[in-house]
């Protein structure tokens, strides 16, 4: 353990150092770097793929599911999105000295906030490559320095990625210390990063409940956070019923392996049996496995179709697989108190064309994200136009649901004033 602190107490010196530079890099600089960010990626899109394809090769020698090579890998479609990112980062305002809210006080002083860099964050996570550049454009437009810890199945990835932050970085002329990339898999590293607040001002984990549950009980830094990804669609009694067929489609196969994806779905009773069967089938036509409480279990069934009973544990599941749970309540508010006491705080959503029962639903839903008439897999950074996420949080300090560019600053107070003293 001592080789790796000194190992962390290296990197985390060199990026206490680079943050103070970055807190005052000038917009223009922070802008070159990101748009030869661009430009390196698409320049190795052929090397990025195949260090890809190795690590790909290596999971699937390890016998990783399904869920964590989709996670893993990397397509020429995947490398534009992340380029996009890059892109709409570029086109978002620098936040960095902005100041507001100022007020003139009865003394005389005028009081306001300044927008500033959070320091030096620490990003510890696990398959997806895409994270390492998302997390670095992010980090950066904001000010800070960032300490990069990917999992070992994306290593060979994460240097290729890595080196283009550098390249960029130096060719802006900002110091490449901004961006620290811990180039092993060793998990003793994990250990000293979370527990150095000398060097580490937020912690940021994205991975799986058990990576996000260890950091949580052992760090010795703040963090934002998010444990669960246990996502509910709800059809409300005065849904549009095609509409909620497509809708929970897509929320459930569009991709099972994100923590947006809908994991439980709940139906008003009124509209169940009509409702039921043809979701059904979908889910059928999908592959999808469906968990049902009794009386969705009898609809499926009716209507030809396979379903398992669900068990008290599916209710509060995240699958991250082709299953769903399903159940059929009798009201808005059974769904809302079972929403509440089952979720995750993650992402909710409600199909209706009720607009009160959907006010209700989004008041009193206490998730991160709550969503009508659409799909829970909009809830991330880019698509809520944040350029790209560094994480969810489920926390309600700091920052809370998609973790974009203003999530990783904070406020100072400046106070403004012209010779007063305290009376």
């Amino acid at each position: 353990m001592s080789d790796a602190r000194d190992y962390i107490d290296r990197l985390g010196r060199a990026a206490r150092a680079a943050s103070r530079l970055m807190a005052k890099a000038s917009p223009d600089a922070k802008a070159q770097c990101l748009t030869h960010l661009r430009a390196h990626l698409k320049a190795n899109e052929a090397a990025i793929l195949e260090a890809n394809r190795q690590d790909l090769e290596g999971a699937k020698a390890k016998g990783l599911d399904e869920a964590f090579l989709d996670r893993l890998a990397l397509t020429p479609a995947r490398l534009a999105a992340m380029m996009e990112g890059v892109t709409q980062v570029l086109g978002l305002p620098d936040p960095i000295g902005e100041i507001s809210n100022m007020t003139r006080q009865p003394s005389g002083i005028r009081v306001g906030h300044m927008r500033v860099p959070l320091g030096v964050v620490a990003m510890i996570y696990e398959a997806r490559p895409n994270v390492t550049i998302d997390a670095a454009i992010l980090a950066l437009k904001a000010g800070n320095a960032i300490i990069l810890r990917g999992g070992s199945e994306a290593l060979t990835t994460n240097r290729v990625l890595a080196n283009c932050i550098k390249a960029a970085l130096s060719e802006a002329g900002l110091p490449k210390d901004a961006v620290q990339f811990i180039d092993s898999p060793d998990r003793d590293l994990v250990g000293a990063l979370i527990t150095a607040p000398e060097w580490v001002d937020v912690l940021i984990p994205r991975g799986g409940k058990s990576l996000v549950a260890r950091l949580a009980k052992d760090a010795r830094v703040p963090m934002i956070k998010h444990l669960d990804g246990i996502c509910h669609t709800y059809v409300d009694k005065d849904a549009d019923l095609k509409m909620a067929l497509t809708v929970t489609e897509n929320a459930k196969t569009q991709r099972y392996a994100p923590c947006n994806a809908t994991e439980t779905l709940l139906v008003h009773k009124k509209v169940a049996f009509k409702f039921l069967p043809d979701m059904a089938r979908l889910f059928y036509d999908k592959g999808v496995e469906m968990r049902c409480d009794e009386l969705s279990r009898r609809i499926v069934e009716q209507s030809g179709y396979s379903a398992v009973d669900a068990t008290p544990e599916d209710w509060d599941t995240e699958y991250n697989a082709p299953i769903i749970s399903i159940k059929v309540v009798e009201s808005l508010a059974e769904a809302i108190d079972f929403i509440n006491t089952h979720g995750s705080h993650h992402t909710d959503a409600i199909i209706t064309e009720n607009v009160h029962a959907a006010e209700q639903f989004l008041v009193e839903v206490d998730s991160s994200s709550v969503m009508h008439n659409t799909s829970t897999r909009f809830a991330d950074g880019f698509e809520y136009g944040l350029g790209a996420e560094i994480g969810i949080s489920t926390d309600k300090l700091h920052a809370r649901g998609p973790v974009g560019l203003l999530g990783l600053t904070s406020q100072k107070f400046v106070v403004l004033g012209q010779g007063q003293g305290r009376h």
